[in-house]
């Protein structure tokens, strides 16, 4: 039953996908022929039979569909997180579509005949060698992405309400009682949406009278009894949420339910340990668990520097009048240099210079030593304390993004001094240079920033590095904008 619903819903998956290829394909042809927002030039009042670009529509049913599939993209899964799911399918489009052009470019001959239409009367005349609109291609690719996604999303909603009315529910069970049930049982209840519905838990007859309900969630049984359990109440899904310590006890629930159609899934006791998403890794057919897996990787890495590098260019065009009018009230002010270049220390611990327009004295630190700034700190140079309420000296890190020292959005960047100390002092501190740091954060816009609480900054950072996507850091730069650059820890 399990499998046949995972087919059914791949099955319908694909069937989505291929029905919003074709409306997107008859929608270009539309925008570009029948409406023509951008005029035929080459032949004013007659346009190409849409016989001409069908091949176009065949080479997309196949391509599309398979570069999703590669990328695991028909493998329903509930707990799969839906903006890296939508983002991971306009990536597979984009490289379809990109595949799809390069292909047809090799189908149309000189030899081609072009079918023309002209008001009722269809002309077939030999023409010199046709090549598909780019008008048309960037309306099939526009359309394609907004119709696949568009259609998850809508069956996704779908399913959301079958679920939210007691429909399309998978019953699970959970074999044990302590810190690791409670974690699933947490998580489930936080998320109703992946339609669990928990019938009770299992506990280890070490338990003894300590095992007790958590959250509603009754004891139904002792481990002994997982298979009865299982029949009885046709469960659907079975979490081994078990200390190391129960090793034997494991071994034995995997063999009493080895001959029934459940999904068994196994929560790690590594969880003290794990401070970013673990994920499953292979040497050669072994699996391996990765405790430090970020979803900052792969395409996900190229999409975000791709997106860092158009943003920061057209931010330093866009603040390009503001810097000769900065650097000269850096001068006129106070001796010294205009830019100040401090050691920071970036992606996996390299150290780097961050630019800042100076806003202190020169060698502020000459007796003090590396300390943090204050609110009423007497080193900053009257126009510096305002660069630095209005983060006016940060502009120049946009140099530092496109060079690839920074991102727009990560956690900031600190000085090696201070990693030194913080890195014995605060737990999974060095996890936050598992990625570019960046102009603003998750932190910063909680107002997590300055002289504030490190432990706070820390669990804020790990948060955004754990749950990345690209509508994260959509919402970081529009707080960033929408809260103003001036902040009160801004010193």
């Amino acid at each position: 039953m399990i499998r046949r619903q995972r087919t059914i819903q791949g099955i319908t998956l694909l069937a989505l996908d291929a029905l919003a290829i074709v409306a997107a394909f008859l929608l270009a042809y539309w925008l570009r022929f029948g409406l023509q927002i951008v005029a035929v030039k080459d032949l004013p009042g007659m346009v190409p039979g849409i016989e001409l670009y069908r091949p176009v529509l065949w080479c997309a049913l196949v391509i599309v569909p398979l570069v999703l599939a590669s990328m695991g993209l028909y493998r329903v899964r509930r707990t799969n997180a839906r903006g890296e799911a939508y983002i991971a399918v306009a990536g597979g489009i984009s490289l379809g579509i990109i595949a799809v052009a390069g292909l047809v470019s090799l189908l149309y001959r000189p030899e081609t005949l072009r079918a023309l239409v002209s008001g009722e009367n269809v002309v077939t005349i030999a023409v010199p060698p046709f090549s598909v609109s780019r008008y048309f291609l960037l309306f099939f690719y526009v359309n394609t992405l907004l119709a696949v996604v568009g259609a998850r999303v809508a069956l996704q909603a779908f399913y959301d309400h079958l679920r939210h009315t007691g429909r399309n529910l998978k019953r699970v069970l959970i074999a044990g009682t302590g810190p690791l049930a409670r974690v699933v049982i947490d998580k489930m209840r936080l998320h109703e949406e992946f339609g669990f519905r928990i019938a009770g838990m299992l506990a280890r007859p070490a338990d003894g009278d300590e095992a007790e309900p958590y959250r509603g969630v009754p004891i139904v049984g002792q481990l002994a009894d997982a298979l009865d359990v299982v029949r009885g109440q046709q469960i659907d899904q079975l979490y081994l949420a078990l200390p190391l310590s129960a090793h034997e006890e494991i071994l034995d629930l995997l063999r009493a339910v080895s001959h029934e159609i459940v999904d068994v899934k196994v929560v790690p006791d590594l969880l003290q340990y794990i401070a970013l998403r673990a994920g499953v890794e292979d040497l050669d057919g072994v699996p391996i668990v990765n405790l430090s897996r970020v979803p900052l990787d792969g395409f996900s890495a190229v999409l975000k520097r791709g997106f860092d590098l158009i943003v920061a260019a057209a931010c330093l065009v866009l603040f390009a009048p503001l810097f000769p009018i900065v650097a000269l009230a850096v001068k006129l002010t106070s001796e010294g240099p205009i830019f100040y270049r401090q050691l920071r220390m970036g992606l996996d611990g390299r150290p780097f210079e961050l630019m800042k327009f100076r806003s202190m004295v020169v060698d502020a630190e000459s007796t003090t030593g590396p300390v943090w700034a204050d609110e009423e700190d007497s080193r900053c140079t009257p126009v510096g304390a305002l660069l630095r309420k209005l983060s006016l000296d940060e502009l120049p890190q946009f140099w530092n993004i496109l060079r690839g020292d920074m991102s727009l959005v990560g956690p900031r960047p600190e000085r090696p001094y201070f990693v030194d100390e913080f890195r014995h002092r605060i737990p999974h501190y060095m996890l936050r240079h598992r990625v570019r740091a960046g102009l603003t954060g998750w932190a910063q816009v909680h107002g997590w920033r300055g002289n504030t609480s490190l432990e706070k900054r820390i669990e804020y950072d790990l948060y955004y590095i754990e749950n990345w996507s690209l509508a994260l850091d959509f919402k970081i730069l529009w707080m960033t904008v929408s809260n103003g650059m001036v902040h009160e820890h801004a010193y």
